[in-house]
């Protein structure tokens, strides 16, 4: 459901470039490092002959295999991506739609990320949330364009039925479960939703079109792949938000 760790083994390492705000870039690491040991995932970019399905929702890779997930959320600009905290390291690119091996909509680079000023100073569960900004060389298109996107949803309350999508590590294509939220904790939201191993981290609750959390927070996520969690949004990320946006 996420990417996971003993709750007593967790080490966050976080070498972060703070600009403004929350505002990263040049991030260090909070994912788990065996990942970046990995054998990379084989990945095909061409892009389909037909105009591909709206997916707002993909995967997030680095060093050559994918990690953990992440879904296109509205801005202005149309660049802009919703993930955990937990999941910022360096490198990462953005592939929506990502399924079977092939990303539909190519590969986006993220060329700055923000994070809540709590997650950096300690990590902090219930701030396991992350924006990055994602361009693709040489195409003047925005990402929301090809993709569309989910609003942000704050203060929205914790009894919800929410479509949850995910990318498990081991697996080149997403699992998808629609479950019904429950309040965990002050400020955690609860879905039993089986089948959310690790690399599923990020992945967005969704509801009538806003994504109202991201797989993190408690235990980034959940010690079990068939409950997941997520930090509760309210003013907290819509201050980030507004940062990143303007």
């Amino acid at each position: 459901m996420a990417i996971k760790f003993p709750g007593t083994a967790l080490t966050v390492a976080a070498a972060l470039l703070v600009l403004a705000a929350g505002l990263v870039v040049g991030t260090g690491t909070t994912a788990d490092d065996a990942y970046a040991a990995g054998a990379p995932t084989p990945v095909t970019t061409a892009p389909a002959p037909a105009k591909p399905a709206a997916s707002p929702v993909g995967a997030l890779f680095a060093n050559g295999s994918h990690f953990c997930t992440a879904g296109v959320v509205h801005s202005g600009a149309g660049d802009l991506v919703l993930t955990a905290a937990h999941c910022v390291r360096d490198g990462m690119s953005f592939a929506p739609g990502y399924h079977d091996g092939v990303a539909p909509f190519g590969m986006w680079t993220v060329t700055s990320v923000a994070v809540a000023d709590g997650w950096t100073a300690s990590a902090d569960p219930d701030l396991d949330f992350a924006f990055l900004t994602v361009r693709q060389a040489g195409n003047p298109a925005s990402l929301e364009s090809l993709t569309g996107a989910n609003v942000l949803g704050t203060n929205r309350g914790f009894v919800h039925r929410i479509t949850l999508t995910g990318y498990p590590d081991t697996s080149d294509s997403p699992v998808v479960c629609d479950g019904n939220t429950t309040r965990a904790d002050t400020y955690q939201l609860r879905v039993a939703c089986p089948g959310f191993p690790d690399g599923t981290s990020g992945g967005p609750w969704v509801t009538d079109g806003a994504v109202i959390g991201v797989i993190g927070g408690y235990r980034l996520g959940g010690d079990s792949p068939d409950v997941s969690y997520s930090a509760y949004f309210d003013d907290d990320i819509a201050k980030l938000y507004a940062s990143v946006t303007g």
